[in-house]
């Protein structure tokens, strides 16, 4: 088949999950799409190489995987985790007091304890819930992401953003404060208002 055709295929049937697959481990539109751009043209650049032993998607997602592990290298090297969400994160030690129990201003909100009843209820915290998704940011969204929607393997999560164990419970931790205090202002809070009508 004709190189330029057979990379036109790519483009046509796994340009969305390619980008799907990086946009996921990214949290960016723009880096998913720099990446997927990045994969297609080194795999047309390699077809002469490619033995075929694999199928193409399966060759793609690698070379995907791969472009994403050099991001996150890269990204480290340029500047750390912290100094990208420190202006707005709260120290993980201000929920806690010393014995591990929540700090009074942090303690979640009782209608934490409720259950929603009925069909609205539920779509309207399944829908907070994705916005909050969508606000985390940086590696923390990425391992969160690839944790709890993708169902990644924690040693697999840490390969792909080069982070270490540690540090990646670090950030899933982070992550699920940042959902929780973003679920308490946007979800429970105007649900308390509506319950007080």
């Amino acid at each position: 088949m004709n190189p330029q055709k057979r990379a036109s295929e790519w483009v046509d049937t796994y340009g969305d999950l390619l980008f799907r697959f990086a946009y996921q481990r990214t949290g960016s539109k723009e880096i998913a799409e720099d990446l997927v751009q990045d994969t297609l043209l080194s795999a047309f650049k390699s077809l002469d190489s490619f033995e075929e032993r694999a199928s193409d998607k399966t060759w793609l997602m690698r070379i995907l995987r791969n472009k994403i592990i050099d991001h996150y290298r890269k990204t480290r090297t340029r500047q750390s985790e912290d100094d990208v969400s420190v202006k707005k994160e709260v120290s993980i030690s201000s929920y806690f007091d010393e014995s591990g129990g929540w700090n009074g201003e942090h303690m979640p909100h009782e209608s934490w304890d409720d259950q929603p009843d009925g069909e609205l209820e539920n779509s309207q915290l399944k829908s907070a819930l994705e916005r909050c998704i969508d606000n985390l940011k940086g590696k923390g969204a990425s391992a969160f992401r690839m944790k709890y929607i993708e169902d990644e393997e924690s040693e697999e999560i840490c390969k792909v953003l080069d982070i270490t164990s540690s540090n990646y419970w670090v950030l899933i931790h982070r992550a699920k404060l940042q959902l929780r205090d973003c679920l308490d202002q946007s979800y429970f809070n105007e649900l308390k208002k509506f319950e007080a009508q």
